[in-house]
């Protein structure tokens, strides 16, 4: 890491850390006996630990000259890591979650342990701990390549993957200890919002130098949709977030929207934050490592163009679809429903541009994990964008809404698109960044692979099942017109599928861990040869997967 810093890099390094570490006093100073106090305590700890790692390289000799004829891929070494470690971390914290449901006492009657304080450490510990990181750290490196250029700087990129991990910290820690600002996906602090928007900027900002800089005058598909990742996802954190703090010592604040206006807000961040960081970022990633595996070209780049400006259009116009029957006007409800329906089109065009590349590598496919976990990631992909439409019509949206149909729904994305496309992605990058001739073991990534179909499969089969069932029990009346069922007799029904969602759960993070140990062994080179630099260096890249193909 600090290798390749220039003296006046870590220099600034430093004047930021203490700049954190002042601002972390200051909280921890206003905050005695409040969540930011904690949450000011650990930004002085993390800051300081950093202030000595640069401090003991400040007299280093300055890097030579010849690092900027090879790509800077130490950042995303470290986001990889950090990837399979918030996997694992929010994964664990997502089958205790889910065994809560099936065993209610395994609170332990400690607060911290209660399902309304884990559910949203598994969400955000899953969602920005692990989709965060490996967005990061694959954008980073299809950055690089794609544009036969180097980071602009040594400093930014770590300014982004850690400042983005301290974020994730204050996050989770503060969810444990109860402070969220009460909205449908548990935002944290806003403190921790602010800094959010900081490093967000920052990331911005990389990528619109490298790509100013860039040797390869086509910018290639894969950047479009992580830099509408990037741009689309600031723009919803700031609004969704805006917010009023009771003062500067209390992590407590109030949103500046209430009442139906708060509702549309929360559920057009919530249903974009879907659609630009659970699926823009994702498919920047499947356009770029699934040709690369495969060996073949985009089947079609048109088509991929045209996905995303479908995507980027009509998915803003979808939210309000989480919203009938509610006091949302009924035209805005069903404008919501109607994009929604037209967005099967720009979805299944990319799900089908995936599966088409793979036309004439079906072989590979068939002997390849890595490569059979991105193309069941696209599979997975039209699969739930289907059911998404579907379930946004009124009618069915009447049966599946507050189900756990939506819970199954929300799962098949996010563990057979988003996981499986990462964990393919990872493994193939695995070996290109550490240079490695391959993974240290391709029965692990099988083993890993049919843990994770299996895991998928079961939860979502589940809660499909738990989810009709408990949208027929709650809308079956009587001949007295009456409801037959009640609210504890859905409950009851409902407990054999949360045990089979717990199983399905486990084997999802068996595989996970069995992923980790993988990546672990092939970083540390057991058993395989290293590999000649063969694509670190942007004079001599040509990104054979960034030429368009029809």
């Amino acid at each position: 890491m600090l290798a390749q810093l220039t003296s006046g890099e870590r220099q600034l390094s430093i004047v930021v850390l203490i700049l954190m570490a002042m601002v972390g006093l200051a909280m921890a100073a206003a905050g005695r006996g409040d969540p930011i106090g904690v949450h000011g305590f650990i930004v002085v700890v993390a800051s300081v630990a950093m202030i000595f790692v640069m401090l003991s390289g400040l007299y280093a000799p300055e890097p030579s000259a010849e690092r900027l004829d090879h790509y800077y891929d130490d950042p995303s070494k470290v986001g990889v890591i950090l990837t399979m470690i918030w996997a694992m971390v929010g994964m664990f914290f997502g089958v205790w979650v889910a065994s809560l449901l099936a065993w209610p006492d395994l609170t332990f009657d400690a607060a911290w342990a209660s399902f309304g304080r884990l559910r949203p450490v598994h969400t955000s510990g899953v969602i920005f701990g692990f989709g965060g990181n490996a967005l990061i750290a694959t954008s980073f490196h299809v950055l690089q390549r794609t544009s036969r250029a180097r980071l602009p700087d040594q400093f930014s990129p770590w300014f982004v993957l850690l400042g983005y991990n301290l974020f994730c910290v204050l996050a989770a820690t503060g969810y444990f200890m109860g402070v969220t600002q009460s909205k449908e996906y548990a935002e944290p602090e806003w403190y921790a919002d602010i800094w959010l928007v900081i490093v967000w900027v920052v990331y911005f900002a990389i990528y619109i130098r490298t790509l100013a800089r860039r040797k390869e005058p086509h910018i290639y598909v894969a950047n479009w949709y992580y830099m509408a990742f990037i741009l689309v996802v600031a723009i919803l954190h700031i609004v969704n977030n805006l917010a009023v703090p009771v003062s500067f010592g209390h992590a407590k604040s109030y949103s500046a929207f209430s009442g139906v206006q708060d509702a549309m807000t929360q559920w057009w961040y919530g249903h974009n934050a879907v659609a630009f960081f659970l699926t823009s970022g994702f498919l920047g990633m499947m356009y770029y490592y699934l040709p690369k595996r495969a060996g073949r070209p985009i089947y079609s780049y048109r088509l991929s163009i045209i996905s995303f400006w479908g995507i980027t259009f009509m998915y803003m116009w979808a939210g309000s679809h989480h919203l009938h029957y509610t006091a949302l006007p009924e035209w805005v409800q069903t404008l919501g429903m109607t994009f929604s329906l037209v967005l099967l089109v720009p979805s299944w065009a990319s799900a089908g541009n995936a599966l088409a590349t793979l036309n004439g590598a079906w072989h590979k496919v068939r002997d390849d994990a890595t490569l059979r976990f991105m193309m069941a990631a696209a599979v997975f992909y039209g699969l739930t964008t289907f059911e998404g439409s579907f379930m946004a019509i009124r009618p069915v949206n009447a049966l599946s809404h507050y189900t756990d149909w939506t819970v199954g729904h929300v799962h098949a994305g996010a563990l057979g698109w988003v996981a499986l496309i990462t964990f393919g992605s990872i493994y193939c990058l695995v070996p290109a960044l550490w240079k490695r001739e391959r993974m240290y073991s391709a029965k692990l990534i099988e083993v890993h692979f049919w843990l994770a179909i299996s895991g998928t499969v079961i939860y979502v089969f589940a809660m499909w099942n738990s989810g009709i069932l408990q949208g027929l029990m709650w809308r079956t009346y009587n001949e007295n017109g009456t409801l037959t069922y009640s609210f504890i007799e859905s409950m009851v029904a409902m407990h054999p599928y949360y045990i089979a969602r717990a199983f399905g759960g486990l084997l999802f993070l068996l595989g996970a861990i069995t992923g980790s140990y993988n990546i672990l062994m092939t970083i540390r080179g057991h058993s395989q040869a290293a590999l000649q630099p063969s694509d670190d260096a942007p004079q001599r890249n040509l990104a054979p997967v960034a030429q368009p193909a029809e």
